[in-house]
């Protein structure tokens, strides 16, 4: 004897979750980039640059509230 098959249900459609708004301190990208500077007096400013972690956000591109 054949079995019975089962009803489906319908899947809703649910829209995507709005993605958290983007630090404004590092863009979204998680980290900030500085010119590195030597020399005591002057300062001057070379072509290096250093990145670190963005303390507003701690790192992970979203605005905090």
């Amino acid at each position: 004897m054949p079995t019975a098959k089962k009803p489906t249900t319908r899947r809703r459609n649910t829209p995507p979750a709005p993605e958290p708004a983007k630090c404004p301190d590092c863009d979204g990208k998680g980290e900030t980039r500085e010119t590195v500077r030597v020399g005591a007096r002057k300062g001057r400013v070379t072509d290096d640059h250093q990145t670190a972690l963005c303390l507003t956000c701690w790192g992970t591109g979203h605005a905090t509230d």
